[in-house]
């Protein structure tokens, strides 16, 4: 827990040291040249933020939660264990390192949370007030500073930072997504496929939770198996049932990826083979016949002209025979 927190773009310190100037106008003035260039950049400066600041003790009934939505459900299963080594930790020697608050934009006198959602919940099951800095920002400053801090964080899973940098997007700071970008400290590319993931439809990523051990590439591959519509059926069907539900949130993307790719080699295998062959007491031609799926195929041989003459003659004669066919088919039917 104790530990820095990435929030450079928030100060306006005047003896802020030349070299990081540049990087802490960024959030100010929002041009997307100058966007943080790595996480060890963050953190040259991120012990600043408290510097200068007080640390108070807030009841967390006065804190709400952040407008940004940055975790799955953190009282479910995905997060109980964290969540229990949290509540032992501050037990054992109190609350390290201070939550970040913002005084709540609509509601005098309550606080916003920026980011501390763990150490919050665990001074509420200690019945325990919250410590705490209360720091003045706007909307964009707020989910800079929150997804620094996640963006540093090896608890926050990838598809929990891709919904959201999909929220920041719904939201529109900007028309070239250089807030979600320094939010997160991910490029065009990986935002792409991050926004991809977050479309999967919402019954299906609670479905499969916060899969704190799966990366990037493998929940793309899982969108690009979900782009076929009856493979996004099949999905929802499996997450939601029974057996599936209740393995933890890793498994069970495992298992829908396992049974996705499954279902798609069964699809690609091609069709039985089924051939036979026919030849006329006379012996003067034989025929051979090919099943394959839906596809069905007769062909004649014969040393002299009756192979012609014979599939001439089927052919002349394919409406009756049809005919014939379905009064067939329907009497067998109907006599069942």
């Amino acid at each position: 827990m104790a530990r820095k927190n990435p929030f450079a773009s928030l100060l306006t310190s005047d003896d802020t040291p030349p070299e990081n100037r540049a990087v802490l106008d960024y959030a100010a003035k929002g041009a997307t040249r100058s966007l943080l260039s790595s996480i060890d950049e963050m953190a040259a400066y991120a012990g600043k933020l408290l510097e200068g600041e007080t640390i108070v003790e807030l009841d967390p009934a006065l804190i709400d939660d952040s407008f940004a939505k940055d975790r799955f459900s953190l009282e479910g299963d995905d997060y109980r264990d964290e969540l229990e080594r949290v509540v032992a930790a501050v037990r054992e020697r109190g609350q390290d390192t201070p939550v970040l608050v913002r005084p709540h934009p609509q509601q005098p006198g309550r606080y916003m949370l920026v980011f501390g959602h763990l150490r919050r919940l665990s001074a509420v099951r200690l019945g325990r007030k919250v410590r705490a800095v209360v720091k003045q920002m706007t909307d964009r400053e707020h989910v800079i500073a929150q997804g620094q801090e996640n963006n540093g964080r090896a608890n926050t899973s990838f598809i929990e930072k891709a919904v959201f940098a999909a929220d920041i997007v719904n939201r529109q700071f900007d028309d070239d997504h250089s807030t979600v970008m320094a939010a997160l400290g991910a490029d065009k590319s990986t935002l792409s496929k991050m926004l991809a993931v977050a479309s999967l439809p919402e019954p299906l990523l609670k479905g499969i939770g916060r899969a704190a051990r799966i990366g990037r590439d493998r929940w793309y591959d899982l969108k690009l198996l979900l782009d076929k519509p009856s493979n996004l059926d099949k999905a929802l069907q499996f997450v939601t049932s029974t057996s599936i539900a209740a393995l933890p949130s890793d498994q069970r993307f495992e298992a829908l990826a396992t049974h996705l790719k499954a279902t798609r080699a069964e699809t690609g295998k091609k069709p039985t083979v089924a051939r036979s062959a026919w030849t006329p007491a006379d012996g003067r031609l034989a025929a051979e016949t090919v099943a394959e799926g839906k596809k069905f195929t007769l062909a004649l041989k014969a040393r002299g002209p009756d192979a012609r003459a014979f599939g001439d003659y089927l052919t002349k004669h394919l409406d009756r025979l049809y005919e014939e066919f379905r009064q067939q088919d329907d009497t067998r039917t109907n006599g069942e």
